[in-house]
Formats: C-alpha cells, sequence, structure tokens
C-alpha cells in the first residue's frame, strides 16, 4: 500500500478550510425607471444599495426583505427584492436588477 506524500496531508485541509472562510455575495447592477444606474450587493444576511447598508428582515415567497431597522411586519421593510426576477422596491421607488 502506498503512503500519501506528507505535503498533502498538510495541504489539503488548509486548503479545505481556506475555502470555508470565503464571503458569498453577488453583485448586482440595478437601473431606475429614468435609466440611472445603481449597484446593489447582497452578502450574507446584508444589502448594500445607495451607500446604505440593510439588514435581512425576512423572506415571503419570493420576495426577500431588507430595512436599516427591521419593522414588526416583515413585508412593511423599505427594500423589497425578488431575485427571480431582478425588481427591487427601494422605498417606493422600481428598480430592475441583473445579477453580474
Amino acid at each position: 500500500m502506498r503512503q500519501a506524500h506528507p505535503l498533502c496531508v498538510l495541504l489539503v485541509p488548509l486548503i479545505l478550510l481556506t475555502g470555508c472562510d470565503r464571503d458569498a455575495y453577488t453583485t448586482w447592477s440595478c437601473k431606475d425607471a429614468k435609466g440611472e444606474k445603481s449597484s446593489m450587493i447582497i452578502k450574507k444576511a446584508q444589502m448594500q444599495f445607495q451607500d446604505r447598508q440593510y439588514d435581512y428582515c425576512g423572506s415571503l415567497g419570493p420576495q426577500t426583505y431588507f430595512d436599516l431597522k427591521c419593522p414588526l411586519q416583515t413585508q412593511d421593510a423599505s427594500n423589497i427584492f425578488t431575485p427571480g426576477s431582478g425588481k427591487l422596491i427601494s422605498n417606493t421607488q422600481e428598480f430592475q436588477c441583473n445579477a453580474l
């Protein structure tokens, strides 16, 4: 039976641990009705949009809700995002977003 090379024995666990430490995020390009672009980043349980950072408040069906401070009723959050269609409503302003 062949023994594993000592260097491989040390590198494999190190590579696996490094992979677990990466942050998963998605960057979106969003346009409003006037065609003005804004970028949005969804990372872990937060959304960064127009120089603000919003907390994840929950999901109801296909819609995901974010706000600076989550309201008692999830659907009252200031930002409603539907990832499937890319539609974002931020403080009553509508955006169409595409994943980059």
